[in-house]
């Protein structure tokens, strides 16, 4: 057992590394203040997001670009609050801007993937980006995009995400993990080897997501979104993938308000990573999964007084010094480095928040925007 504890820990600390050395190629990219000359549209599926809609909606009146250069397309998937209201109002009273709303068109298990489908089919610029409706948009951001494509002429561009942060231990524990999730997608990145990115700050050629077949192939999975068109499109334009390490391109968002949303919204993360096709993905994920797996082990192992308490000690040592240097990184480019205080609770906590999603997942579907999904 202590050979296959020590492989594990020394796979997870190589793993970790390598992310770390990753991280390290990509450099932060700043404006040149270049003229602008990519037209962009941009996709907001929502479903009952009338408490989050209008801090979107004043960040979209602040974006800092040609109006006549981007447009955005509202998709309600059947919500029931009123949210269509707000935005009818808001797009009203800004005649100026380029605002459309659409009924979502289902045809598949993922109203997500059938709400991008639906506006992509409408859109008429070349760029698409998705966000979400509870997201706050930085006023640079479409300008920096245009920067990027003009330099480096890719077909699919992902940034940077975040958690607006809040003085609860659920937002902080959340923060911490999206950051070590953003650490690994810019390691990734940073060696050409992608495999995860965030829909809520994601752009695409149009014809990159015909090339690919939209979601075909995965739209009987829920989520995945972003992950999985990501995937196909790598697959098809291996070098023309990109990452957008900007800060003033950070896209906020919502934690989930309380640790029953968040087991939902983890689950239904656990629910696509059976379909990965990505061989460092399904590696990754099977080494955190492990060692996380050995700490529970270990831990009622040392309370059943069956090994020393000093081995689990040791394990979550170890696991503590190794995660350190890729949170530190990422979270000082997201200027959230106070974030790290909770950093020990939110560590010890992880791997047992983690085995008990991972049970879960194997038994129970999950709630997404008030649906019910079964695995």
């Amino acid at each position: 057992m202590m050979f296959v504890i020590l492989t594990i820990g020394f796979l997870y600390g190589s793993l970790i590394f390598w992310f770390l050395l990753g991280m390290k190629k990509i450099e932060l990219f700043e404006s040149k203040g270049l003229k602008a000359i990519t037209k962009f549209s941009i996709i907001v599926p929502f479903r009952n997001e009338a408490e989050h809609l209008p801090a979107l909606l004043d960040a979209i009146n602040t974006i800092d670009y040609p109006e006549s250069m981007f447009e955005v397309l509202f998709i309600d998937d059947d919500s029931n609050d009123n949210s269509v209201t707000i935005i009818e109002h808001f797009i009203n009273a800004n005649t100026n801007l380029n605002l459309f709303i659409l009924p979502n068109q289902r045809q598949s298990n993922s109203p997500k993937k059938d709400a991008i489908t639906t506006a992509i089919d409408r859109t008429k610029n070349d760029w698409i980006i998705t966000t979400d409706a509870d997201c706050i948009l930085p006023p640079k951001w479409l300008h920096l995009l245009d920067e990027r494509i003009q330099s480096k002429q890719p077909e699919l561009i992902a940034g940077p995400v975040t958690y607006l942060s809040e003085h609860k231990f659920l937002n902080q524990f959340q923060l911490l993990d999206l950051h070590s999730l953003q650490g690994i997608t810019i390691g990734a990145f940073g060696w050409k080897r992608p495999f995860l990115c965030n829909g809520a700050n994601l752009a695409y050629k149009k014809e990159a997501f015909y090339d690919a077949n939209g979601f075909s192939e995965n739209d009987t999975i829920a989520s995945g979104d972003d992950i999985f068109l990501m995937e196909k499109i790598v697959k098809l334009y291996p070098e023309k993938v990109d990452y957008l390490k900007s800060q003033e391109a950070i896209v906020y968002t919502n934690s989930q308000p309380d640790w029953n949303s968040l087991i939902h919204q983890r689950i239904r993360w656990a629910a696509k990573a059976s379909a990965y096709n990505n061989s460092i993905g399904k590696t990754t994920a099977l080494i955190v999964l492990l060692i996380n797996l050995y700490l529970v082990v270990s831990f009622i192992g040392a309370i059943t007084l069956l090994i020393p308490f000093s081995f689990f000690v040791f394990l979550m040592g170890f696991k503590l010094i190794i995660d350190f240097p890729i949170l530190y990184k990422t979270a000082s480019f997201f200027k959230q480095k106070n974030q790290l205080k909770y950093y020990l609770q939110s560590s010890l906590l992880y791997p047992f928040f983690s085995f008990y999603v991972a049970i879960r997942s194997f038994f129970f579907g999950y709630k997404w925007k008030d649906r019910k999904f079964i695995q």
